[in-house]
């Protein structure tokens, strides 16, 4: 009899094993099914999140580049702003110049190139213009004036010396100007818009400029 006892509680603890056996194998296969699961979801979340910061990305590379372009293009309208604004200061006449004067890169220059019976030498082109306060013009670049029938117009450089030398007594440094002119005593300067300067003697008569500081 008490053998009959132990065969029957092995016989239970052994299907106690077993129940416990398939429920743990429950359990693990639901385990495993919520692991993969979640698993694929994080994978997915993360292909997602790849995605989308992948497209930001591009969005602020786009965005950048159109920024560089604007900014480009605002440099771009600066710099032509400051040129008019340059141009504007060098030919705007603010009233400091005197009636029949014209203005131009802050001095005022009084062009005379009335018909050539009442041309001038350069001596005196230049005492005409000292007795307007003003000499005779230092500078004229290809916006100088220009008129049919002028063969040039006299300018405060001469030849002193064998040397070119404004009135102001400086040397000409670019030679480009008048090449191949020897500085001859006795020989001053004649300007015409969009030529070289030329040389010719005093004592022709000729059209002038007279400058003074505005």
């Amino acid at each position: 009899e008490r053998s009959y006892r132990y065969q029957k509680l092995a016989c239970c603890f052994g299907n106690l094993c077993v129940i416990l056996l398939r429920r743990n194998k429950t359990f693990l296969l639901e385990e495993n099914i919520n692991l993969t699961s979640l698993s694929n979801k994080l994978s997915s979340s993360f292909t997602i999140q790849v995605h989308n910061l992948t497209q930001q990305k591009r969005n602020l590379t786009e965005e950048l580049r159109r920024v560089k372009e604007k900014n480009q293009e605002l440099q771009t309208d600066k710099e032509i702003l400051t040129r008019q604004i340059e141009t504007m200061k060098k030919t705007w006449n603010d009233g400091s110049c005197e009636s029949g004067w014209i203005y131009c890169q802050y001095s005022c220059y009084a062009v005379n190139d009335a018909e050539p019976p009442t041309h001038r030498t350069w001596n005196e082109a230049r005492d005409d213009c000292k007795r307007k306060t003003s000499d005779l013009t230092l500078f004229l670049d290809d916006t100088s004036w220009d008129k049919q029938g002028i063969k040039g117009y006299w300018i405060g450089l001469l030849a002193v010396g064998g040397k070119w030398k404004w009135i102001n007594g400086s040397d000409l440094t670019n030679q480009a100007w008048i090449q191949q002119q020897p500085a001859t005593d006795g020989q001053c300067v004649t300007s015409l818009q969009n030529r070289e300067w030329t040389s010719v003697s005093c004592t022709k008569k000729n059209a002038w400029i007279c400058e003074k500081k505005s």
